[in-house]
């Protein structure tokens, strides 16, 4: 009886050793894929204020703005049909992001600090494009580019209106409230464009 006590045991224990090894591996794979309890999303409050309120702009503005030059890049391929307006707004994006990018990834290295943020951000709360978002996009030409590529745009300003909303008044850099400032006026004005390009 007692062997049996023990052997039953024993088999317990190497289940529960099982169920929180697979566990351990899930939460490590949630981590690596951005979806564990330490995924954040992007709100004033967890931006702080002052120095710290500046750099984190910063670090997920980067990103942000690096999507939009991916997708300006798509419009600007042949090879996806995309109309002349389309074009021609893909190109007003790509230069007045890239050259933001270049500066805010000055302004990190003259604060000292990483260029990538060690907190994860919930990119969705940002309005950025999902994996598949982006293969739909990268799949498309002609007319049905042109409708992914202003939705999705649309939704991607949307999301940096809402981040530039967060820095204003947290700062204490002048620089990163003039960029959230032009943010603001621009993005909001290419939002009616292409609203207005989906006969919205």
């Amino acid at each position: 009886m007692n062997s049996r006590f023990r052997l039953l045991a024993t088999v317990l224990l190497a289940i529960a050793a099982s169920v929180a090894a697979t566990a351990c591996g899930t939460d490590s794979l949630h981590s690596a894929m951005g979806h564990n309890d330490s995924t954040m999303h992007h709100s004033p409050e967890q931006m702080g204020t002052g120095r710290d309120a500046d750099v984190m702009f910063s670090q997920q503005m980067i990103p942000h703005h690096q999507q939009a030059v991916t997708m300006a890049d798509l419009a600007l391929d042949p090879a996806h049909e995309a109309s002349p307006a389309v074009q021609d707004l893909a190109l007003r994006i790509k230069t007045a992001q890239a050259a933001e990018v270049a500066d805010m990834k000055a302004w990190l290295e003259e604060w000292g600090a990483d260029p990538v943020s060690g907190q994860m951000m919930d990119h969705g709360s940002m309005g950025m494009l999902s994996g598949d978002a982006m293969t739909a996009l990268e799949n498309a030409k002609g007319p049905a580019f042109d409708r992914l590529w202003l939705e999705g745009m649309i939704q991607h300003h949307e999301g940096a209106l809402t981040m530039a909303s967060h820095i204003a008044d947290r700062g204490d850099d002048a620089r990163v409230q003039k960029l959230s400032g032009a943010i603001e006026q621009s993005q909001t004005a290419e939002i009616a464009e292409m609203k207005q390009l989906l006969g919205q």
